[in-house]
Formats: C-alpha cells, structure tokens, sequence
C-alpha cells in the first residue's frame, strides 16, 4: 500500500487557477492510454483523499460522482454527499484518520486527490509516498500551487505523453 499524490501542473507550478478551475488541463492534448495516464493509475486506488476546495470543484463540474471508492473529504464545512456514493467528511490531522482511510482501501492504494495544500500536510506528517506529476505545456501565472511545503524528491521515473512531461517521485521521509 501506497499513498499518491496524482496531478497535473502547469509549467510555472499551479494546479489550479485562482478560483480553483481546471478548464486549463482539459484544452490540453493528453493520450489516456499513453505513459502515466490515469486510466492506469486509478486501477490499483482504493481511497481518495481530497480538500473542500476539489470535493465542491469536482461536484459543481461532473454531472455525476464518477469514483466508486470511498472518498476522504477534509473540511471544516458542512457539505452535501453525493447520493449513493461513500464520501465521509472529516476534519483535523491526516494523521487521525489515516488508518481507518488505509482499511478503507482494502489493500490498494491511496490516492491524494488534492489541493497541494493537503498534500503537504500528508507529507509533513510521513503519509506521502510518491508525488506523479503531469506537467502541462502551458503557464497560469498564479493560481493554486502544487505545493506549499518543501519537499525532497528523488526522481522515479519520467515520460512524455504527447507535449505533457509526466514525473513520478519518492517522497524522502524525514523531508
């Protein structure tokens, strides 16, 4: 068992726009059955994890709730499940229900949807395994950013997928 933290970034670093749109990844040219694309990698994901922020960007975007596995949302708001979808909203510390989010997964991993802020406090707390990167050929110029934290890496492996440049990395314990 892994945890993930799966994205896709501009060149300059955002994840997101300012007011947390991804309309700027979907007008970009990307194979899904290329290197380090999704289909692939959402296979072996058994829980995800995600902040307020994605949860209502996701709901407000896709006309239904497209994950089957449970679905981790840390909020301090009170926030409408989806009907007949297992999405528990909590708040706090990853580290104070990072066990019972590993037992949701039944075996497969974890996948960190996002913001890069929660991802961060994952990695802080040594919850973060592997940072996959997608890197968009395109700048924002602000907007969310991919991190908030330092982080050491090493590098794993690295692709091309069409004009995407896809990284995947170890997160160093003890960064």
């Amino acid at each position: 068992m892994a945890t993930h933290f799966y994205t896709a970034a501009s060149v300059d670093g955002f994840i997101a726009t300012d007011d947390h749109s991804l309309e700027w990844l979907f007008a970009q040219d990307f194979d899904q059955q290329g290197p380090m694309a999704y289909p692939g990698f959402i296979e072996g994901i058994g829980a995800l994890v995600m902040g307020a922020s994605t949860y209502e960007w996701l709901r407000g975007n896709q006309e239904t709730w497209e994950y089957a596995q449970p679905t981790w949302v840390f909020t301090h708001r009170a926030l409408p499940a989806p009907e007949d979808a297992d999405v528990r909203f909590v708040k706090g510390d990853p580290t104070e229900v990072f066990d019972d989010i590993v037992a949701s997964a039944g075996g497969k991993d974890v996948w960190v949807v996002g913001g890069g802020d929660l991802a961060g406090q994952f990695a802080e707390a040594g919850l973060l395994d592997q940072l996959w990167v997608q890197f968009a050929p395109v700048t924002l110029g602000s907007g969310k950013p991919l991190f908030t934290r330092a982080l050491q890496l090493d590098l794993i492996d690295v692709a091309r997928n069409r004009d995407f440049v896809c990284t995947r990395y170890r997160v160093r314990t003890g960064s």
